[in-house]
């Protein structure tokens, strides 16, 4: 794990910096379609990083899937957090 994150380090900081970004400029969601867009980010996280603890997909696609659940999950955190900033 160290090593991944040696090589996507740089990715993680930026899908953070990128989500406060995002979430500064959006704010919380305020539709029904908002919401739900929300909820299937946070889901797609969750499917994401279920495969990888659970080592379901082997190799190269499993490396993919891992990067997709962190780079992501940095976003999305990145992206409460903006959001949270906004009155």
């Amino acid at each position: 794990m160290i090593a991944l994150l040696t090589l996507i380090g740089s990715a993680l900081v930026l899908g953070l910096l990128l989500g406060v970004a995002v979430g500064r400029l959006a704010g919380l969601p305020r539709t029904r379609l908002a919401a739900a867009s929300a909820f299937a980010l946070v889901l797609a996280v969750a499917v994401a990083g279920g495969l990888s603890v659970a080592g379901l997909v082997p190799g190269q696609p499993g490396l993919w899937i891992e990067i997709t659940a962190l780079v992501l999950g940095a976003y999305l955190i990145g992206a409460g957090f903006g959001a949270m900033s906004v009155r």
